[in-house]
């Protein structure tokens, strides 16, 4: 597993963001990659529509939120207001279909690429920070747009870049990163015509329609992840609760040993559950941590009952009992994290848009739930020592992996 933090506060001051990958204080790498390294966004969506480009995150040496310009020049945002105040236009413009743009990520950086089709997105500042779109709320002004984001962090140990789908699933897009062996290595594609694939898939699935916002021009802008789609009220609240209750109860009789660290294979901890509660002793028998029976809204999110602090223990248990949650393996495989995709969703109910949006990637990899990365199943590039990266607008019919180049 990935040992990463969530920027889940740097980054929004009041929108729900989604974790931004990161390393946690990792050692210096023995060469690292340029000061500015460059980013080239390619449009192969195959649509006529303006393209329009945001660089915007936390500059980590001052721990200051910012927006980037297409050189690389980090700029803090100016104070906010209550109600907040509309921030800066600061769209880069992007390419136009078959074309590229190239922009600059400077070194000690972490947050957003935003990419919009057609339309600029609204940004606005609190005295805390930036409040992001939030298309899945009620009145948010970004509602109608059709756009996403990719992730990244660069510091002295590299270049972590993903493609994201924790929130929804709207612009098809992959990601690339080339390092100084010249080895380029890539993920995020969708298999050909993936994203009518994936919507319709969804659309079809039992109480599932209703997490697919079309606008009034008949272009669907954008599927609803699961947790979003509930707390719109356009997907059960209690969708998943069934499945999570059978799970939960299945080691009130028997043991579930996790071993969090793939390379620490003798760091294991061992669950059982009394009445909601779960807890987890070590192999000293020392009680290290205990769960609530979380409600689906907790492994949609991967947070409340299932809380992940950046620590050790805690946090580590939490991401694989979430993980094994989100893909139906826990109650029927009692060493987690399960590491066979061919097991995964499975249960009834089920992450119906996890295992859809997987299914539909040329590699098999997706961001779909917060914690994806357990077992190394995110869509995530990294290099240490990186040279370029990409981000690649994919075709929204057919095409798909086949187009994706640097």
């Amino acid at each position: 597993m990935h040992t990463r933090k969530r920027l889940l506060h740097a980054l929004a001051a009041l929108a729900v963001t989604v974790p931004v990958t990161a390393a946690i204080t990792p050692a210096p790498a023995s060469a690292v990659g340029p000061a500015l390294l460059p980013v080239t966004v390619t449009n192969n969506t195959g649509r006529g529509d303006a393209v329009y480009l945001y660089v915007l995150g936390i500059n980590l040496s001052t721990n200051r939120l910012g927006y980037v310009n297409r050189s690389g020049a980090f700029t803090p945002w100016p104070a906010g207001q209550i109600p907040p105040s509309p921030a800066p236009d600061v769209a880069i413009g992007g390419p136009g279909n078959g074309g590229s743009t190239t922009v600059q990520f400077p070194r000690g950086f972490s947050g957003r690429v935003y990419f919009s089709l057609g339309e600029k997105l609204k940004f606005f500042l609190t005295p805390d920070g930036l409040v992001q779109p939030a298309p899945w709320a009620a009145g948010d002004p970004n509602q109608n747009i059709l756009f996403d984001w990719s992730e990244f962090t660069y510091n002295d140990a590299g270049l972590w870049l993903n493609s994201s789908q924790v929130d929804m699933f709207a612009v098809p897009h992959a990601v690339s990163v080339t390092g100084a062996n010249s080895v380029t290595r890539r993920t995020g594609a969708l298999v050909d015509n993936g994203r009518n694939t994936v919507i319709n898939s969804i659309r079809a699935q039992s109480g599932w329609a209703g997490s697919v916002y079309t606008r009034s021009d008949g272009t669907v802008l954008r599927v609803l992840a699961p947790g979003k789609a509930a707390g719109a009220g356009l997907l059960s609240a209690n969708y998943l609760d069934s499945y999570i209750a059978s799970a939960w109860n299945a080691y009130t009789g028997r043991t579930l040993t996790v071993v969090p660290f793939a390379d620490q294979p003798n760091t294991k901890y061992y669950g059982r559950t009394s009445g909601t509660v779960m807890n987890f002793t070590n192999t000293a028998g020392q009680r290290v941590a205990s769960f609530n029976r979380p409600s689906s809204a907790s492994v949609w999110g991967c947070a409340g009952d299932l809380p992940a602090p950046n620590d050790l223990v805690v946090g580590p248990i939490s991401r694989t009992l979430c993980a094994a949650l989100n893909r139906g393996t826990l109650g029927t495989i009692d060493i987690q994290p399960s590491l066979n995709a061919a097991d995964f969703y499975r249960s009834n109910p089920t992450n119906q848009y996890a295992r859809i949006i997987h299914a539909n990637m040329a590699d098999g990899k997706a961001y779909a739930f917060p914690f994806d990365d357990v077992g190394n199943f995110e869509s995530l590039v990294h290099d240490g020592d990186p040279r370029s990266a990409a981000i690649i607008l994919t075709p929204f019919g057919a095409g798909g992996a086949s187009l994706i180049s640097n």
